[in-house]
């Protein structure tokens, strides 16, 4: 496998739970994934609330810079699409989105092995559903939608 690529992890979690982390984005509101996300110095952040800042950003700045603007803006504003997002996050490590693969595989077991459990706190039950992990390769990825 190439080196050079960098990976990706997201989660699909409970709307319950998704209401947590957007929150508070360290997981403290589930105690077992507030642990791994701070052993590998990491956050999660909600893929709806991370695409509305897009569309802020490129309507402050302007839109002939941001190629996806029309793309995301008419995701969010499509009820079924923002469902899924709100309950869809990215994991972030040092701040950054894409890591290393040893990173990605670690992270990855263990949350996986959070999958099913029972939560620590507040009896929010695991509401972690999937685990996804993505790699930078062009021909793995979802290609961005023409004008």
């Amino acid at each position: 496998m190439d080196s050079t690529l960098k990976f990706q992890l997201r989660l699909t979690v409970s709307p319950e739970l998704a209401s947590a982390l957007r929150a508070d984005s360290s997981g403290a509101a589930h105690v077992p994934l507030q642990r791994i996300l701070h052993h590998h110095n990491a956050t999660v952040i909600c893929q709806y609330d991370a695409f509305a800042d897009y569309v802020s950003e490129a309507e402050r700045l302007g839109i002939e810079r941001y190629p996806l603007y029309q793309w995301t803006r008419e995701t969010i504003e499509n009820p079924e699409k923002k469902a899924k997002y709100l309950r869809s996050f990215t994991v972030y490590v040092n701040g950054e989105q894409i890591y290393d693969k040893q990173t990605a595989d670690a992270m990855e077991t263990e949350l996986l092995a959070l999958c099913g459990e029972s939560g620590a706190s507040g009896g929010i039950e695991s509401g972690i559903e999937r685990i996804s992990k993505f790699d930078t390769n062009p021909a793995n990825s979802p290609q961005p939608p023409s004008r």
